[in-house]
């Protein structure tokens, strides 16, 4: 007698927290935050809506996961080569991160209910400036003016009509073309001299990454030298 195929294993390995803020990172990375729902987000899954609330509890339980889970992928600063060095690798990498998670930028700030590796991260930069020296209040606004520049400088790219530097310089071609150069000379000499040439689309943000942290280094001398 034949023996009865017992039920087929289904391939799909099963749901968990991790697995849920993963797929809805995804989604957003791909479409954008506007996107994300609960019903899209299952359909991704593979499973019906009302089984992702056995892992998240709501809408902002699931963003402040993603969230978490994005400032898990930043390098945390380290004291062994110096604050400086530290927190530049800090802002290089958070520029990394934002430019794979660009839906990001407005909400890594904005979260009320800060996760482990959100925590972890802000102890880590605080620290760092603190091992070095800096008094609380000192530490408190060389964050603050790194923090507006770094993500300042992710919104002012995530504006730009075209996202690459070949693009970016397409755009400024045509631009010059449409306009009375002698009118607007100094308008057309940056545009040719820089926006045309070829280069690292990095030199301009730690030109300015690095003013920022020369400046902080001389209020702490000043601060502790008096």
């Amino acid at each position: 007698m034949a023996q009865q195929p017992g039920p087929r294993a289904d391939p799909r390995p099963p749901w968990t927290r991790q697995r849920v803020l993963r797929a809805a990172i995804d989604l957003a990375d791909q479409d954008g935050i506007e996107s994300l729902s609960m019903r899209k987000l299952s359909q991704l899954l593979g499973g019906a809506p009302m089984s992702l609330y056995n892992h998240i509890a709501n809408k902002d339980d699931l963003l402040d996961g993603m969230i978490d889970a994005v400032f898990s992928e930043i390098e945390l600063p380290s004291g062994e080569d110096g604050w400086k060095t530290a927190m530049r690798q800090r802002a290089i990498s958070i520029r990394t991160i934002l430019s794979r998670h660009r839906w990001a930028i407005g909400l890594m700030n904005s979260r009320t209910s800060p996760g482990p590796a959100t925590l972890r991260y802000h102890n880590a930069v605080i620290g760092s400036l603190r091992d070095a020296g800096f008094p609380v209040q000192l530490a408190a606004y060389g964050i603050a003016a790194l923090d507006s520049y770094i993500y300042g400088f992710a919104l002012q790219e995530q504006a730009l009509p075209f996202p690459t530097p070949a693009q970016t310089s397409q755009l400024a071609q045509a631009m010059l073309e449409q306009i009375p150069t002698d009118q607007y000379p100094h308008f057309a000499e940056l545009t040719i001299e820089d926006v045309l040439q070829p280069g690292d689309d990095h030199g301009a943000y730690e030109f300015g990454l690095d003013l920022l942290l020369d400046g902080l280094e001389q209020s702490l001398h000043k601060q502790t030298t008096h």
